[in-house]
């Protein structure tokens, strides 16, 4: 007979198991789809994007108005503003947008360098506020009621685009009328700095090589990523869409699926890679990790009534679901090592009827836990990489293991919260030439201590496990053991940390600078 721990550590187990076997076998589907579509499609967009080029002369291109949303960006507002005006761009129907929300000697640079590529001929508005209301949201808002062009693209600071981004954009959106949104593949600037770089270059590999294409060329609902892609202007005013909100901390997702819900596509383009730079502290990935898992969550909050009652396939709106509660991964990987040293005792102590179902449990947790790596490897093989992803695999697992904390009461923060600051994420300026410090701290807490109790404790179930009869299973108590423990080290805080020049500068918001506007 069950007592009634035995039945909470039963069930939790149980609902885990069967949450990462969906998210698992969701993501082979997704590896299905793309290779099904993605040839055939590319070709076709290739086709579309020779055929504008070579028919259209430059005066009949349509306006486009870039945004660069920043705010305390000293390390790479000068860059991410010099390669957005670099881009080639028929002249005279270019214009940039500097939505400038920054409080410290950001403000400078950005007028420096707006001056100067005013005066080579470029089209450069500053545009900024007394406060930062709805955050990055808000300052979209601002700019899109200024803005002069058909067609808005959005680069975030860490950004570098290439000279033909716009070139390859504008043309597959001028022959779709009802698409509203063009996303780029997002490529990296500084992937090699580090084993925490080259594990976050696979994962975003994954995504945008194989999740994305798989959603958009099978007609399935997917999402503008926040940068790297060109809205159209009418999509956004459109009164069934509703523009930029604020009410999550993830606009870019919440406006992609209610674009959709009102009729307008989003597609995507795997030959538009647009490369950023990867968070290089684990303070500073777990910021944006933070930032997206609670985002996403709020948004499935939102929007999951209205996709369900929407004339949707039930595919659609299976995979929307999946997709909008993929962060819950995180929760569910962390309820799994919590009670997997419960479950050994309970097994063991022969309280469970039918041990076979228990073997064909943690079987499932092994096929779903290869999905991951499976579709990573071949996203970085559909890159061109060979198998080269294939050694970043163990590092990728680490820092999955090592964020579930993390993400679990980001989760949580977005099952029960709306909106919330706008973190920004630390950016350095590094590239693969060159690594660089942040002038910015990422935020730190206490969470460290309860990874490293954590990883302490999966090490004693891995111990336990290993010196049985099942040595299989314990191999992910290990990871799970040697991803807190790293996490957690390397999110301790530093035992003194002197505050930054970018900190100890704050200026006036700029008003009254050549090239401002309010």
């Amino acid at each position: 007979m069950f007592d009634a721990i035995s039945l909470i550590t039963l069930f939790a187990f149980g609902v885990s198991t069967l949450a990462l076997a969906a998210y698992g076998l969701h993501l082979y589907v997704l590896v299905y789809l793309f290779r099904r579509r993605s040839v055939k499609k590319r070709a076709e967009q290739q086709e579309l994007i020779s055929l504008y080029q070579g028919q259209l002369p430059d005066d009949q291109w349509p306006n486009v108005t870039s945004q660069i949303p920043i705010y305390n960006e000293s390390d790479v507002s000068k860059r991410v503003m010099e390669a957005v005006a670099s881009m080639d761009y028929p002249a005279g129907k270019h214009e940039i947008q500097v939505l400038d929300d920054s409080n410290d000697h950001t403000c400078d640079i950005i007028d420096r360098t707006a001056r100067r590529l005013i005066e080579q001929g470029h089209d450069v508005q500053i545009i900024r506020r007394p406060t930062r209301e709805g955050y990055k949201a808000g300052a979209l808002v601002l700019g899109v009621a200024a803005a002069k062009g058909k067609y808005l693209s959005v680069f975030d600071a860490d950004f570098i685009p290439p000279k033909d981004f716009l070139r390859k954009a504008v043309p597959l959106l001028e022959y779709a009328p009802d698409l509203a949104c063009l996303q780029g593949r997002w490529a990296h600037l500084n992937r090699e700095e580090s084993w925490l770089t080259e594990a976050q270059s696979l994962g975003i590999d994954g995504h945008f090589a194989i999740e994305q294409g798989a959603r958009a060329w099978n007609g399935l609902m997917m999402n503008f990523n926040g940068t790297a892609g060109v809205w159209r202007k009418e999509a956004i005013d459109d009164p069934k869409v509703g523009g930029w909100s604020g009410d999550t901390l993830t606009e870019d997702l919440d406006l992609s699926y209610r674009a959709q819900l009102a009729g307008w596509r989003i597609d995507y383009c795997f030959d538009m890679p647009c490369p950023a730079e990867l968070p290089g502290d684990v303070n500073a990935l777990k910021s944006q990790q933070r930032r997206w898992a609670t985002g996403s969550i709020q948004v499935a909050r939102k929007l999951l009534p209205r996709i369900w009652r929407s004339p949707l396939t039930l595919g659609t709106k299976v995979e929307a679901t999946l997709h909008l509660t993929h962060y819950s991964v995180a929760l569910w990987m962390l309820l799994l090592a919590l009670v997997a040293r419960p479950m050994l005792f309970i097994f063991d102590s022969g309280r469970v009827f039918d041990s076979d179902w228990f073997h064909a449990a943690w079987y499932l947790i092994i096929v779903s836990a290869v999905a991951p790596s499976v579709t990573y490897t071949y996203a970085r093989y559909s890159l061109g990489g060979r198998w080269s992803g294939l050694r970043t695999i163990p590092s990728m697992l680490v820092l999955g293991c090592g964020l579930c904390v993390s993400n679990t009461l980001a989760v949580f923060q977005g099952l029960f919260t709306w909106g919330g600051e706008f973190v920004r994420t630390p950016k350095s300026g590094s590239t693969t030439i060159q690594t660089q410090t942040s002038s910015y701290k990422a935020a730190q807490n206490q969470l460290w201590l309860v990874e490293i109790v954590l990883g302490i404790y999966s090490l004693i179930s891995f111990v336990v496990f290993a010196s049985g009869t099942h040595r299989l299973f314990s191999v992910f108590l290990l990871i799970y053991a040697i991803g807190f423990l790293i996490i957690g080290w390397l999110s301790k805080p530093a035992a003194s940390v002197q505050p930054t020049p970018a900190q100890l500068a704050p200026v006036e918001a700029a008003t009254s600078k050549p090239g401002a506007t309010r």
